[in-house]
């Protein structure tokens, strides 16, 4: 599954932050992700209290 920015997501796991599982956030990458990032989408709006996080796309799915 790839996804584009401004994908709404729900986070069904989190290396990066276990505070995000179960929570909707938007994916902000417009190019999919690299080594930079370690393969991981970086998803935002998650929360006020979370910041965005990098997630691996398995971690991820569709809203």
């Amino acid at each position: 599954m790839s996804f584009q920015a401004g994908d709404t997501v729900l986070i069904t796991s989190c290396e990066d932050d276990p505070r995000a599982v179960g929570k909707s956030g938007r994916i902000i990458d417009e190019v999919p992700p690299g080594p930079l990032t370690g393969g991981r989408w970086t998803v935002t709006g998650i929360s006020l209290f979370i910041g965005p996080v990098l997630c691996h796309t398995h971690e991820l799915s569709k809203e």
